[in-house]
């Protein structure tokens, strides 16, 4: 693919308009998330309006909780995008799920009504909900790519969130989705054929039972690594810190040293665009992605 005109890169050609709803994750420990997100969004025309006051989903403790305060929260933060009147793009797979089962339970009139008088507004469905992988997926939206990722193999982990239930989500297949790898060729990369792209990582229960944590995340980065991957790109806060890690208490477990690197699809994106790895936060991961860059004269 040829590279266009250094005049070109930047314009914005596509002008889609979002509500953007980052969650507490991307404001904090998955920062690189949020700066490659917004960093591609501006280069390919994608209008990002973030919303003033949202606050936190509930994920992933509310929901076991309190399920009226796990509805609550979501659906404050839908009443706003309903507001603004744009659909509402979603970084984060948990807070994608939190948002899509709250409109998807509030369907029900009972529910609508109950969880409207918790938040003291009145509630409707009238809102689309997309995750980001969606939004910059989308093949309307052109990718003035600098930097083919040529030579790159790609694991491409989805999560047991993005797509499931399939009833709920609404997003790609649930069992074998395809929405990132095709993204991931158009950019120049090789997205491999592997067997635990929706497998759960063991989400947010390493403080409780870490042994499972380790074991579940051990088993999806040695397939990947089995399978041939140079990387594995996720589109979930909390899979990346697993996945990224623990690759050490890995190796100290298991007795086979993993060094796989585990990046953001966007941070594959921008340096896809012409974006810099210190732009792009490619060294604030544990497991350092930059040699393997650097190998791949990606860097």
């Amino acid at each position: 693919m040829l590279a266009p005109a250094e005049s070109d890169v930047g314009k914005s050609v596509a002008n889609h308009a979002y509500s953007y709803y980052p969650g507490c994750s991307l404001h904090a420990t998955a920062a690189e998330y949020d700066v490659s997100a917004r960093l591609v969004c501006q280069r390919v025309g994608i209008d990002l309006r973030e919303l003033k006051d949202w606050v936190c989903c509930g994920a992933s403790a509310a929901h076991s909780t309190d399920h009226l305060l796990s509805l609550a929260l979501p659906a404050h933060t839908l009443k706003q995008a309903e507001e603004k009147g744009l659909p509402l793009a979603v970084p984060c797979a948990l807070c994608f799920s939190r948002l899509k089962f709250t409109l998807h339970e509030l369907e029900n009139k009972d529910t609508l009504d109950l969880v409207s008088r918790a938040v003291g507004k009145e509630l409707s469905t009238a809102v689309t909900v997309k995750p980001m992988l969606q939004v910059l997926a989308d093949e309307s939206v052109p990718l003035p790519i600098v930097k083919p990722l040529n030579g790159l193999k790609v694991a491409c982990y989805y999560g047991c969130l993005l797509v499931r239930p399939p009833e709920v989500a609404g997003f790609d297949d649930a069992e074998n989705p395809q929405t990132m790898d095709r993204l991931m060729e158009r950019l120049g990369a090789e997205a491999i054929d592997w067997g635990l792209k929706t497998a759960c990582c063991g989400a947010g229960v390493a403080f409780a039972r870490f042994d499972i944590v380790l074991r579940l995340s051990h088993r999806l980065i040695s397939l990947a690594e089995r399978s041939g991957a140079d990387c594995i790109a996720v589109a979930c806060p909390m899979c990346h810190a697993n996945l990224d890690m623990y690759q050490k208490d890995m190796t100290a477990k298991y007795g086979q040293k993993t060094q796989l690197p585990v990046l953001y699809f966007t941070q594959l994106m921008g340096l896809a665009l012409g974006f810099s790895h210190k732009e792009l936060l490619l060294n604030k991961h544990l497991t350092d992605p930059l040699p393997m860059l650097r190998d791949k004269k990606l860097i």
